[in-house]
């Protein structure tokens, strides 16, 4: 289905974020970390509408190589929405103001002791991005109409948990939990759905 990135699907997603009854994670026993799910406009003149995805950095001391959204750990007194903002700044040099977020979706725990909290922001105009090397090996627009896709998501077993393990194809690359399960909620509140994700594993290389 497509989404034009204009302003009826901007307004129509806000209201479905508004109206989502997320889930937080009530604990103390975990890191805080919040990731940005920004939507921009897709850069193969389709005016579809895209979010950014990034490949850390092969030098990153944890989950090198891998897809990620930005974002990472929140520093003390942050919001979340504070700690997605600086993180989009930091790794892809993108500034937007508050008024900018649509809202946030439901907390994932990880098995590596964090629990992200997803930030839906909306980048309209133009979208010049500044990658920190440090951090960021490159960074792609994903189509939400590619995403949406019946055959874009699949769920395996693994014998190491009872939980099913979910991949989201790109391309003929695949994302893996927790960057998968983000974008699968986001993918189904644009279907008009709210579907539960915290239930998604990893596979085992992401535990660590």
């Amino acid at each position: 289905m497509s989404h034009l990135f204009a302003a009826p699907f901007r307004e129509a997603l806000a209201r479905a974020c508004a109206a989502f009854p997320r889930i937080a994670y009530r604990g103390a026993d975990l890191k805080r970390a919040a990731v940005a799910i920004t939507l921009v406009e897709a850069d193969d003149g389709s005016g579809e509408t895209a979010f950014l995805l990034t490949r850390r950095a092969a030098a990153m001391r944890a989950h090198a190589g891998q897809w990620a959204l930005p974002g990472g750990r929140c520093d003390p007194g942050e919001t979340l929405e504070q700690a997605a903002l600086r993180e989009l700044e930091e790794e892809l040099g993108v500034t937007l103001p508050a008024s900018e977020i649509l809202g946030l979706l439901d907390d994932y725990p990880t098995r590596s002791g964090y629990v992200i909290s997803p930030v839906v922001a909306w980048l309209g105009g133009a979208c010049d991005l500044r990658l920190n090397p440090a951090e960021v090996a490159s960074a792609h627009r994903i189509r939400l109409d590619h995403i949406g896709d019946e055959t874009a998501v699949s769920f395996e077993t693994i014998p190491e948990s009872p939980r099913p393990v979910i991949r989201m194809r790109i391309g003929d690359q695949h994302l893996h939990a927790p960057t998968a399960a983000l974008v699968y909620q986001l993918r189904e509140l644009v279907a008009g759905r709210v579907t539960r994700v915290a239930d998604l594993d990893q596979p085992v290389f992401a535990w660590r």
